[in-house]
């Protein structure tokens, strides 16, 4: 049973029981106030009779029964009319048998209650009403033959109507959850098509505010990521394989060019020299594109530790003195931190000296004075690293294009390098929850900007 169908009954079923309880409440609230009101009707036509009984007896006329049925000329179905005594004891009655035809009666009780009524196995609806006056009892029954016909009517037309209803809601139902169902539909057709050759398409949104168009625009967005994940890997595997092939050739060449030629100490020396200095910026392109990868499936931990941001940058300019000798480096705090958990970030030590170095590193090569200054900027609950460096700056277009894995801006074509840097400086920065931008000031500072959650944020 598919999707459909089971809405499509299921929703039939909820009417279903709604028109059950519906129609039985009906029939039960029109049984209920049929009987009261015939119980009324015999109490009423019981008075009327034991009132004209009356006149008649003070009048003094001889045949009280004979003179009642003359006068009484609309009695009820099956009618009977009894007087009892105080004692009990039957004085009059409309009907030939004198015999009292009613169940034993408890006559204190209904002396004491005035009226007593039920209704006998056979639907006759009997009332006893104690006349306090006379000290009388005046006991009447009838049979509510309309009353019953017309409830059996009620009850067959009812029926119908439960019948009809449900066979008239069992279609609406199909028809409704047919037509509601064709988003989920096409979105099942659109899911059996969609692969890595066409995911530009989209499936229609309505301007409905409904689910079903939340599930439509989510599946889109769904689908522009995966496109761009696609086109990444794509642009990904297009210029790392033009980027390996590149030294791949150049080292194959001399190995040839060495094969095919005489050289003399010094000569394969130089060789060698060149092959290595080949060797090490392949094994350096290796290592970020393992780096990217392993990036990639790195996500937060929660468990890791606080760590002081100003020692993590302290250790990291340590390291790149050591990598670059004429790197001029200055650290300063734009102001002084209130507390210590302002400097408190929450993360990986060895990810954060590789985003830090990565970014010096950055500023020294595109320099025009090897000198890099570091303002930490504590805030109220992020501290902020701001890195300058003078140089050549991107351009506006190519702002947006720096973290993206081998774009090189137009400052960038007269200097070595694979474009991998700022990407694992973004990676690493996005697993820490945190933001990295770029932005060119005036006389020619470049400027990038970290920005990290505190421990003063973790309890926000």
């Amino acid at each position: 049973m598919n999707l459909k169908q089971r809405f499509a009954i299921l929703f039939t079923s909820f009417v279903a029981v709604i028109l059950l309880i519906s129609s039985a409440s009906i029939y039960l609230l029109y049984g209920t106030y049929r009987q009261e009101d015939y119980y009324n009707r015999v109490a009423v036509e019981g008075s009327d009779v034991y009132r004209l009984f009356r006149e008649m007896k003070s009048s003094g006329k001889g045949s009280l029964s004979e003179s009642l049925l003359r006068m009484h000329n609309k009695p009820l179905v099956n009618e009977k009319f009894y007087i009892l005594d105080s004692l009990g004891r039957l004085i009059f009655t409309l009907s030939n048998n004198h015999k009292v035809d009613f169940p034993l009666l408890n006559l204190k009780r209904i002396k004491k209650i005035g009226t007593y009524r039920f209704t006998d196995e056979n639907e006759q609806q009997h009332v006893i009403q104690y006349k306090a006056d006379t000290q009388l009892y005046v006991l009447i029954s009838g049979l509510d033959r309309v009353g019953f016909l017309k409830l059996k009517t009620l009850r067959f037309i009812l029926a119908g109507v439960f019948i009809g209803a449900l066979f008239l809601t069992a279609i609406m139902s199909f028809l409704f959850v047919n037509e509601a169902i064709k988003p989920i539909v096409r979105l099942s057709n659109q899911m059996k098509q969609t692969n890595e050759l066409n995911l530009s398409e989209r499936i229609e949104v309505r301007p409905a505010r409904d689910e079903i168009n939340a599930i439509a625009k989510n599946f889109n967005a769904m689908l522009e990521r995966l496109k761009l994940a696609f086109e990444f890997q794509k642009s990904f595997v297009q210029h790392a394989s033009h980027e390996l092939r590149t030294p791949l050739a150049i080292m194959l060449s001399q190995t040839e060019s060495a094969l095919n030629t005489t050289y003399d100490i010094d000569g394969y020396k130089s060789v060698l020299a060149s092959l290595k200095e080949d060797q090490q910026q392949l094994i350096e392109l290796t290592n970020s594109l393992l780096l990217i990868s392993q990036y990639e499936k790195l996500s937060f931990f929660p468990e890791w530790p606080y760590l002081r941001i100003d020692e993590l940058l302290y250790e990291t300019i340590t390291a790149a003195q050591k990598s670059f000798p004429n790197i001029q480096l200055e650290v300063n705090f734009t102001e002084i931190p209130k507390c210590v958990e302002s400097l408190l970030v929450k993360g990986n030590d060895s990810l954060l000296k590789s985003a830090f170095f990565n970014l010096i590193k950055n500023a020294y090569h595109y320099s025009l004075d090897q000198a890099v200054k570091i303002y930490i900027n504590p805030l109220p609950n992020a501290v902020q690293i701001q890195m300058d460096n003078t140089g050549k700056q991107i351009e506006a277009s190519e702002i947006n294009k720096i973290m993206i894995p081998f774009f090189r801006g137009g400052n960038a074509y007269q200097k070595k390098g694979y474009g991998l840097g700022l990407s694992i400086v973004s990676r690493i920065i996005t697993i820490h929850k945190g933001e990295v931008s770029y932005t060119a000031l005036g006389a020619d500072i470049n400027r990038f900007v970290i920005d990290l959650p505190t421990k003063q944020n973790d309890r926000v």
